[in-house]
């Protein structure tokens, strides 16, 4: 199994240029409570892989999964290699790391 660790200055580089998908795997309410700006939602405890595929064939950015401090994101990118699907990268220190470095959170 592959893991790419990317760090706060890799997801903000990528967010601004437009070259990764952000996948929040949080809980519903943890993502309404505060977000990442242009992640998506796609919680791990109702991953559903065919969705998640599709998703990411029809964006075409590079996938990189995140969550509270990088935990949830690995188990995802576990789930999503053993479906088959494409992604590699995770955030690792993931909203925890975002939120205490003062970047800015959507609600």
């Amino acid at each position: 199994m592959t893991i790419v660790d990317l760090h706060r200055d890799d997801i903000k580089r990528g967010l601004a240029e437009g070259g990764i998908l952000l996948i929040d795997v949080r809980e519903a309410h943890e993502f309404e409570g505060g977000h990442i700006p242009g992640a998506v939602p796609h919680p791990l405890s109702t991953l559903d892989t065919t969705a998640l595929a599709a998703l990411i064939a029809e964006d075409g950015r590079r996938p990189v999964f995140s969550c509270m401090s990088g935990v949830r994101s690995v188990h995802a990118l576990h789930a999503a290699q053993a479906a088959g699907i494409p992604v590699e990268a995770h955030y690792r220190g993931g909203f925890k790391d975002w939120a205490a470095a003062g970047e800015p959170i959507d609600s």
